[in-house]
C-alpha cells in the first residue's frame, strides 16, 4: 500500500453554523443517499477466557463506543439529530443514575453499567470479523455497545486487531491528538480560537521535534530489555492495524466525514490522502495524555510572586508564616488515600532553603509563545485563547479529576473487597477513551485506553483482577533561574556562556466547512536550556534570568508502556505485589488503586527526583550545579529517583478513598488546596461510614459515589458553619432571614445540586444553589482582602481558585466540564470560621481574617455579602453561553460532550463522578 500524505483534523469543529447552509441545498438527500452503504454483519460465537469475576464486574463509558462517523451520517446527524449505532448509548445508563442511584440493587447496576466479563455470548454477537483478511486475529462486537472484543492466536495479530479496532472507532479523534502533540493543530483543523489555545498549551512544555520523539522511542527500547523489544514489536503491529484500516476505508470510503469537512479528502472525487500513523505519533499523542493527567508541579514562579507578597504585607518572618498557612504543604486536618498515619516524606519544607532565586519584586514577565500573527492568528480572541492556554501551562493547578472508593473484603458482605472507580477525564464526542477487550498470547484484559494508545488496556480488568488510577499531583516538575549572559538568548551553564536552542512550529489556516475561521498564521517559538523550556524573564537581585520548568517525565513520554504492558499481563499480575511493581514502571504522576477476590492494594506512581539538600521544591532555584537534581545527566534528562519504598503505597488497608487529595502523611503535592475540607472528605465520610457499619456490597459502594457526585461541597461542609455565625443572633433583615432559610433547609435536605424528578432539568433547592453560588465569591473576598490587601489576596488566587462550582467556567476545568469543587477557598473559609466561633482547629491560618477574629463583626460581612447575593438574578449568576440562555440554572450546570469530531450529544445533568468507571467484586482468584 502506498504510504499516505494526509492533515488532520479540529479539536473543534464549528459544524453547526457552517453546515446549516450547505444541509439546504437541494443535493443533500442524494448526497446523503450516495454515502450511506449497507453494513453486513455475521455472527459467531464468543471467545472464552479465564474470568474470575462471577458476572460482578462492570463498567461504563458516555457517550458511545464508535466515535467514527462518515460524511452521511454527520450530515444525518447534523440535519435531524440522528445518531449511528453506538455513538450515545451509553450516555443514557451513565445520566441516569444520577436520579436512580437511591432504589439501586445489585441486580440492576447494569442498569447503568455495562457487564464487563470477558468474551461475548453467542446470542450477544453483533459482528464478527477478520482484519484486513487475517487468520490469525477475529474483533467480535457486542450487541449492547459495539465494543470490540479482539481475540489472537500471535502475538502480532492480536496488536493488529487493537490497531484496526482502534482506527474503526476513534480515527479522526487520533488524527487530531497526534497534531495537537505536535503544535500543528490549526494548520490541519482550522484556525478556531479553541484550536490555538489547544496547541499552544501542549507546545509551551513539550516542544519535541521528530528527533526528539524517536529518541525517546529507542531510549524506552534500549533501557527495558525483552519487554522494551516486545513494546516495539507491539507498537509497530497496532501501528500495521491502524494503517490497515485508513486503507481500507479510504478505498471503501466509509472513512470519517470530518476528512472531508476540513478539505482533506474529496467528498465526490475521493482525493486526498489520510496519512498513516507511525510509531512516533504515539509518543505525541501520549505527551498530551502525560501533560493533560499526569505530570504534576509547576508554579514555582506564582509561588514566589505571593510569597514576596506576603513579605512586604506582613514582614518578612509573619509573611513567609502566613503564606506557609495558606499553602497548606502538610495540613493535619486534610483527608489522606493512606491513612494509618505512615509517614512518606516528599518535597517538604526545609529548615534552611538553599539556591532560592527569587525574583524581584515587579520583575517577572512571561515568555512569549506566539510571533508573527496574521489575520485571525492576531485576533482579539486569539489572544484571549493564548492567554488562558498559557495560565493553563504554567499553573500547579491541574486538572485532577477521577476518583476511587476500595473496601477491604473484611467490611464487605461477601467477604470479598469491592471497588468502585475510574477515571475523571472530562466529556468529549468522541471520548478520548475508547473501550476494547484484548485476549492474546501474554495478553488478557478488558477497559479503557486512551485512543491511538490502545495497544494496552490501561484503566481496566485482568483474569481475576481490575485496577484504576486518579491523578496525584505530586511535584515532578521544578522551576530554574538560569542567570543570562552575552544576550538573551545565552546563560550560564555550570560556569560557561551557553547558546539557547530555537524551536518553532509555525502553522496557518483558512476557512473550511467544519471551521469558519478567516484565513491567520503564527510561528510558535520556544527558547530550550539544559534546563528545559523559558517560561518566564525577570531579574534576580539585579540579575537577568529566564526562568525554565524542567519535568522528570520530559523526553520519556514512552517510558510508560512497559508498566501497562506488565498490567495486561496474566503471567506478571498475580497479586497486589506485582500490581504494584507494574505500577512501579509508570513515570506519570498518578495513584493506582487495585482489588482481586482477597486483596486490595494502592500505589503513588511518578518519577520523583531527588533534590539537592535544601532545595525548597515550591520556589524557583538557581541553574546551577550545587541545585541540580542528584546524578542528573541533561543529556538524558535522567536522574536519581525516591525508591519505590518511599512513594505512598499500602495493602489491604480497611479502605481507601482517592478523588485527587492528598496521599499520605508528609508527602506534599503540587497543586494548592490539601486542606480541612477537599472534595476527598465527601467519598471518606460515606465510605468510613460504610465500613464503621459493615456488609459493604457492590450497591452500598456505588451508591455512596453517586451520593457524593451530586453534593455541593461548599453546601455539605462550609454553609453549616457559615450559618451558625449568623444565626449566632437572631436575623432581623427580612432579606437575609429568607436567605438563610432557604440555606438551612437545602442543608437539611442533604445539600445537593439535582433535578426535582428525572428530565425535569430543574433544581430542587434552586433558589438555596443560586444563593450560595452568588454569595461564595462575594464572602470569599470580603472576609479575606481586607486583611490581606489586594495585591496578596491577588496573589493568593492565582495560586488557588477561589471557586470552581458546576457552571463556573472560570476554574482550572471549566464549564459544562462534569468536575467540580477540585480547587477553591473552602478549607480557608472553614478553618477562619471555626477560628472565629471559637473552635479547636489544627493548623489554623497564621492570622483572623473574617472581621478581624471578631464574631459580631464576621457577622456583619457574612450577612451583608449575603443579601447581596439573595438579590442577584438567575440571569446574573448564570449568565448563559452558546448552549444555555441567561438564568437557566441547570443548563449551566449540564455536562456536555464537547465535540471532537462532526457527531452532537444532548447534554445531561450535573454529576462529579469519574468519565470511565467500574463496578468490580471478584468471586475467586487463580
Amino acid at each position: 500500500m502506498p504510504w499516505r500524505t494526509s492533515r488532520s483534523a479540529p479539536v473543534r469543529l464549528r459544524t453547526p453554523g457552517r453546515l446549516a447552509g450547505f444541509l439546504k441545498t437541494a443535493s443533500i438527500c442524494v448526497l446523503i443517499a450516495g454515502l450511506l452503504s449497507p453494513l453486513t454483519q455475521a455472527t459467531a460465537a464468543a471467545a472464552t477466557s479465564n474470568d474470575y469475576c462471577g458476572g460482578q464486574c462492570s463498567d461504563i463509558l458516555p457517550p458511545g463506543e464508535n466515535g467514527n462517523a462518515t460524511l452521511a451520517q454527520v450530515l444525518l446527524n447534523q440535519a435531524f439529530g440522528t445518531q449511528p449505532d453506538h455513538a450515545e448509548d451509553q450516555l443514557g445508563p451513565y445520566a441516569n443514575l444520577a436520579k436512580g442511584y437511591s432504589s439501586l440493587t445489585d441486580s440492576t447496576i447494569n442498569t447503568f453499567f455495562n457487564d464487563s466479563s470477558f468474551g461475548v455470548s453467542s446470542d450477544q454477537v453483533a459482528s464478527t470479523e477478520k482484519p484486513a483478511g487475517r487468520s490469525d486475529v477475529t474483533i467480535v462486537r457486542d450487541k449492547k455497545a459495539g465494543i470490540p472484543h479482539i481475540t489472537g492466536t500471535t502475538r502480532y495479530g492480536t496488536e493488529f486487531g487493537a490497531g484496526y479496532a482502534a482506527a474503526e472507532d476513534r480515527l479522526w479523534l487520533m488524527d487530531v491528538f497526534r497534531h495537537v502533540g505536535r503544535g500543528q493543530l490549526t494548520s490541519f483543523a482550522g484556525g478556531a480560537p479553541s484550536n490555538q489555545g489547544l496547541e499552544q498549551e501542549f507546545y509551551r512544555n513539550a516542544p519535541y521535534s521528530e528527533a526528539d520523539l524517536q529518541a525517546q522511542i529507542d531510549n524506552a527500547v534500549a533501557t527495558n530489555g525483552a519487554r522494551g523489544q516486545q513494546a516495539l514489536a507491539d507498537a509497530n503491529a497496532y501501528l500495521a492495524g491502524i494503517n490497515a484500516y485508513i486503507d481500507a476505508s479510504d478505498s471503501g470510503r466509509y472513512f470519517p466525514g470530518e476528512y472531508v469537512l476540513t478539505g482533506h479528502k474529496d467528498s465526490i472525487t475521493n482525493a486526498g490522502t489520510i496519512d498513516h500513523f507511525k510509531i512516533t505519533d504515539l509518543v505525541a499523542l501520549g505527551s498530551v495524555i502525560g501533560s493533560l493527567f499526569g505530570a504534576g508541579g509547576g508554579g514555582e514562579v506564582n509561588n514566589a510572586i505571593s510569597l514576596l507578597a506576603a513579605q512586604s504585607k506582613y514582614g518578612v518572618t509573619e509573611g513567609t508564616k502566613v503564606w506557609e498557612s495558606f499553602r497548606e504543604r502538610n495540613d493535619p486536618e486534610a483527608v489522606l488515600t493512606v491513612h494509618n498515619g505512615e509517614s512518606f516524606p516528599y518535597a517538604t519544607k526545609p529548615d534552611t532553603a538553599q539556591g532560592e532565586a527569587l525574583p524581584d519584586a515587579g520583575s517577572v514577565t512571561t515568555e512569549p509563545l506566539v510571533y508573527d500573527a496574521t489575520g485571525t492568528g492576531a485576533s482579539q480572541s486569539a489572544t484571549a485563547a493564548s492567554r488562558t492556554a498559557t495560565a493553563t501551562a504554567l499553573s500547579s493547578a491541574r486538572r485532577g479529576m477521577s476518583n476511587a472508593l476500595v473496601v477491604s473484603g473484611k467490611y464487605t458482605a461477601s467477604g470479598h473487597p469491592i471497588a468502585v472507580f475510574g477515571p475523571q477525564t472530562g466529556y468529549f464526542a468522541p471520548q478520548l477513551l475508547m473501550l476494547q477487550e484484548i485476549q492474546g498470547p501474554g495478553l488478557s484484559a478488558r477497559g479503557a485506553s486512551f485512543a491511538g494508545l490502545s495497544m494496552y488496556v490501561e484503566l481496566g480488568r485482568g483474569q481475576d483482577y481490575s485496577w484504576s488510577a486518579t491523578t496525584s499531583g505530586q511535584d515532578i516538575i521544578d522551576t530554574y533561574a538560569v542567570e543570562l549572559c552575552q544576550d538573551d538568548y545565552h546563560y550560564l551553564y555550570h560556569g560557561t556562556c551557553t547558546a539557547m536552542d530555537k524551536v518553532e512550529q509555525t502553522n496557518s489556516w483558512k476557512p473550511t466547512t467544519a471551521d469558519g475561521t478567516a484565513a491567520g498564521s503564527y510561528t510558535m517559538r520556544v527558547w530550550k536550556t539544559k534546563y528545559g523550556p523559558v517560561e518566564y524573564r525577570a531579574t534576580v537581585g539585579g540579575k537577568k534570568v529566564a526562568y525554565t520548568t524542567l519535568r522528570s517525565s520530559y523526553m520519556h513520554e514512552a517510558d510508560s508502556i512497559i508498566g501497562f504492558q506488565m498490567l495486561n499481563d496474566p503471567d506478571y499480575v498475580k497479586g497486589p505485589q506485582d500490581f504494584q511493581s507494574a505500577a512501579q514502571h509508570i513515570n506519570y504522576t498518578f495513584n493506582w488503586f487495585y482489588a482481586d477476590s482477597q486483596h486490595t492494594a494502592y500505589y503513588n506512581s511518578g518519577n520523583n527526583p531527588v533534590r539537592a539538600s535544601g532545595v525548597d521544591a515550591e520556589f524557583p532555584v538557581w541553574g546551577q550545579a550545587a541545585y541540580e537534581w542528584k546524578n542528573w545527566d541533561p543529556t538524558t534528562n535522567t536522574a536519581d529517583y525516591t525508591p519505590a519504598s518511599a512513594h505512598p503505597n499500602s495493602i489491604d488497608q480497611d479502605y481507601y478513598i482517592s478523588w485527587n487529595n492528598k496521599q499520605a502523611k508528609d508527602y506534599t503535592t503540587a497543586p494548592w488546596g490539601d486542606g480541612s475540607v477537599h472534595r476527598g472528605n465527601l467519598l471518606e465520610d460515606r465510605v468510613k461510614k460504610l465500613v464503621a457499619a459493615g456488609g459493604v456490597t457492590r450497591t452500598k459502594l456505588v451508591q455512596a459515589m453517586a451520593d457524593a457526585a451530586l453534593e455541593d461541597l461548599r453546601a455539605e461542609d462550609v454553609l453549616p458553619k457559615l450559618l451558625k455565625v449568623i444565626n449566632s443572633s437572631t436575623v432581623t433583615d427580612s432579606t437575609a432571614a429568607d436567605a438563610v432559610s432557604k440555606l438551612q433547609a437545602w442543608v437539611t435536605a442533604g445539600a445537593k445540586r439535582t433535578e426535582t424528578s428525572a428530565g425535569s432539568k430543574k433544581y430542587a433547592d434552586a433558589d438555596a444553589i443560586r444563593i450560595l453560588d452568588a454569595w461564595w465569591p462575594l464572602l470569599v473576598k470580603a472576609e479575606f482582602q481586607p486583611g490581606l490587601g489586594s495585591d496578596l489576596y491577588t496573589a493568593f488566587t492565582n495560586n488557588l481558585p477561589v471557586d470552581e462550582s458546576p457552571s463556573a467556567a472560570h476554574g482550572p476545568t471549566g464549564s459544562h466540564a462534569g468536575s467540580s469543587f477540585q480547587y477553591g477557598w473552602w478549607s480557608y473559609v472553614d478553618k477562619d470560621i471555626r477560628v472565629v466561633l471559637g473552635e479547636s482547629v489544627q493548623g489554623p491560618l497564621a492570622e483572623e481574617y473574617c472581621g478581624g477574629g471578631s464574631l459580631s463583626s464576621c457577622r456583619d460581612i457574612l450577612i451583608s455579602t449575603l443579601k447581596t447575593a439573595a438579590g442577584m438574578s438567575a440571569s446574573t449568576v448564570y449568565p448563559g453561553d452558546s448552549l444555555c440562555s441567561a438564568g437557566d440554572q441547570w443548563c449551566a450546570d449540564s455536562i456536555v460532550q464537547r465535540t471532537l469530531g462532526g457527531i452532537k450529544h444532548y447534554n445531561i445533568s450535573w454529576q462529579n463522578r469519574p468519565t470511565f468507571q467500574q463496578v468490580v467484586e471478584y468471586t475467586s482468584h487463580r
